[in-house]
């Protein structure tokens, strides 16, 4: 329950663990989040109906969202049935809940669609009936901040209980309409990291808590330096990537090559970045390409302890450009071959492959073995994994395992060109006791490409 954990660290207050209706395995994941004993409120989705209760409690959770659709469209098209009907629904399974010991957060599905005289006397129903909160549901995100603060305004004021947003991110606009929520008199925001969620996804929890923090200078109590890691960690562990251009976590939110940039960086960090990587768990990077400059090449080259001139500091950065003109990221393995080219280093490879062989299919286990030249010393070791590439990188880490702890960070595969023979380029980042690399591999056998990349990377850092 690494993701439930994370949030708890992070400071969010209730933690909606799943839909307990939906199946078994969902049941068993529920009920492991509330077998933590989380500083959190655990809460399962539930329509209005009583088996999805039912199995919440089943599911030992402190609560309900407890959905109703409220929107003519919903009630008509989805329900087949009529507003009376949902009421009584949204009365009755509230009272049940209620009685069963739940706090009940009585939410109206597609509520931006929805007449707002019957939102505001099914709401005043639903906590005439027991509900502890009530939720507004933007769920195809058609709200403008603007309409959105006219509405809380409106129903905050005509109903006795605290008031949720919940924003879909269908235009863009789930933050800007999150916060003019609670600027209107919301009391709760129902966000998501990394804005994951149902097509274009949910309200991002990231971006409400450092705008909270940051631009209106109020405090959310969201641990903020905890926010990168847990970005990292449900993007792992969900398998949905995070856009390099994403706000805040994204891969080049505080990275910069834009040589004007760097140079404003290095005389104050203020002059391009809005907050310091490190309130949210982040580090500054400089990278290189096409825009990058004197400033930011000098920067790279000293942090690898070369001491240059400034004719072999051009001469670094106009091969530096060429690459990047290439269309080339630039790697920390690419500038230190550029450099050591320049300054006519000869570097002899501390771990070298002198042969890998891997088994793999869909009857039998991925299994690779490879034999290195790890100091001179002949290393063989052998692994299992996921596929070929993992089982070639298993056994490769425990053969130069004497060298210290290396770690993959991240891992990329890119096809260069088309067809079955395609050559593919390999990015991987890789770290050492706080050091870290990024380094390339380019075959047409992706193995190879990933072996290349991972050696180039391991005789960096080592």
């Amino acid at each position: 329950m690494a993701i439930a954990t994370k949030l708890d660290e992070l400071g969010v207050n209730v933690i909606e663990a799943g839909s307990a209706i939906t199946s078994e395995g969902e049941r068993n994941s529920i009920r492991a989040v509330t077998a933590e004993g989380l500083n959190a409120e655990i809460c399962s989705y539930c329509r209005i109906m009583k088996p999805d209760v039912d199995h919440a409690l089943a599911c030992d959770v402190d609560s309900i969202h407890l959905v109703a659709p409220v929107s003519d469209l919903h009630i008509n098209v989805k329900l087949r049935k009529d507003r009376e009907a949902v009421r009584q629904m949204a009365i009755d399974v509230t009272e049940y809940a209620k009685e069963h010991g739940l706090i009940v957060e009585l939410s109206g599905e597609d509520a931006s669609r929805a007449d707002i005289d019957f939102l505001k006397s099914l709401y005043n129903d639903g906590v005439e009936a027991g509900a502890d909160r009530l939720c507004f549901c933007d769920t195809v995100g058609l709200l403008v901040p603007e309409k959105t603060d006219e509405m809380f305004r409106d129903i905050t004021t005509a109903v006795n209980a605290p008031v949720s947003i919940h924003c879909h991110n269908d235009f863009g606009l789930a933050t800007a309409n999150t916060i003019a929520a609670l600027k209107a008199g919301a009391k709760q925001a129902h966000v998501t990291i990394n804005g994951i969620g149902e097509r274009a996804g949910n309200t991002s929890l990231e971006e409400v808590a450092m705008a909270i923090d940051w631009l209106y200078k109020s405090k959310t109590g969201i641990k903020t330096e905890e926010i990168f890691r847990t970005s990292r960690l449900v993007s792992r562990l969900t398998g949905i990537p995070v856009a390099p251009n994403k706000s805040l976590v994204g891969g080049n939110a505080f990275t910069h090559e834009a040589g004007i940039h760097v140079h404003g960086l290095l005389a104050n960090t203020e002059t391009y970045e809005p907050i310091k990587p490190e309130v949210i768990g982040r580090e500054r990077k400089i990278v290189l390409g096409k825009h990058a400059g004197k400033s930011s090449v000098t920067l790279a080259v000293k942090e690898m302890g070369f001491d240059v001139d400034d004719s072999q500091l051009h001469e670094i950065l106009d091969r530096i450009k060429e690459l990047g003109d290439l269309g080339k990221k630039v790697t920390d393995a690419d500038l230190e071959t550029v450099t050591n080219t320049v300054l006519n280093i000869q570097e002899e490879s501390r771990v070298i492959l002198e042969e890998y062989t891997v088994v793999s299919g869909n009857k039998v286990t991925p299994t690779s073995s490879v034999k290195l030249k790890v100091d001179g010393k002949t290393i063989v070791e052998a692994g299992i994994g996921d596929g070929p590439v993992d089982a070639t990188l298993a056994s490769i880490k425990k053969g130069i395992s004497s060298l210290g702890d290396v770690q993959l960070e991240e891992y990329h595969v890119d096809a260069i060109t088309g067809g079955t023979d395609a050559l593919v380029e390999v990015l991987v980042k890789l770290s050492k006791d706080g050091k870290t690399v990024t380094s390339r591999g380019a075959r047409t056998d992706i193995v190879m490409a990933s072996v290349e990349a991972i050696l180039n990377g391991i005789n960096r850092l080592i």
